[in-house]
Order: C-alpha cells, then structure tokens, then sequence
C-alpha cells in the first residue's frame, strides 16, 4: 500500500505562482512512477505531469513550459511547480503513484488540494 498526501493548493491571482507537494509513505519501492493530474469542476480527470522511476517526465501541452515536477528522494516528496497560472489550471490537483505489474495497473491517489486561479 502507499498513502499519499498533498498540500500547497490555494487561490492565486493569474500570472502567479503555486508548490504542490505530494508526501509519499508505504511500499514506496513499489512506485514505477508518480504523477500529478486535475479535475476542472464538471469535467474529467487528465494527467498534467508524471515523471518515472528513471526521472523521465512528461507534461500535458497545455502546461509545458509553465509546470516542473520534481521529487526529492531524501523526503520521499513529489512537488509540482506551478508558474504562469491562467484561470484554466483552476482544478482539484491530485498525486497519483503507479505501481506495474505485468500488464496490471495500481493507482494509488491522494485526497486532493484545490488550485484556484482568478482573473
């Protein structure tokens, strides 16, 4: 099992700047991979950033450029560095840790922070 914990959302006026950290905890060498995704109120789930075991990253095209993942193995801690925020990165923001196994699939999700981004 792995237990994940967000912080760092909040409101933030356009143009601005906000951390999200996700702390790690469980069977964390089971991890493959750690990824940071939102969900804009009414609409579906979408992956924003991951970045591997290997620290492969990749981002959503609507936040290359904007949006860093990061990790820092010594605090077992993912961080999403969020820059230039536009009124459309207003989402619930969630870390998720993927764990494969052949051909299966775990996903282990956090409770969710906010990001709030005004005009």
């Amino acid at each position: 099992q792995v237990q994940l914990v967000e912080s760092g959302g909040g409101l933030v006026q356009a143009g601005g700047s906000l951390r999200l950290s996700c702390e790690v905890s469980g069977s964390i060498d089971s991890i493959n991979a750690m990824g940071w995704y939102r969900q804009p109120l009414g609409k579906q789930r979408e992956l924003v950033a991951a970045i591997t075991a290997g620290d492969s990253t990749n981002y959503a095209d609507s936040v290359k450029g904007r949006f860093t993942i990061s990790r820092d193995n010594a605090t077992n801690t993912v961080y999403l560095q969020m820059n230039s925020l536009k009124p459309e990165d207003t989402a619930v923001y969630y870390c998720n840790a993927a764990h494969h196994y052949r051909t299966l699939r775990f996903d282990y999700w956090g409770q969710g922070t906010q990001v709030t981004v005004s005009s």
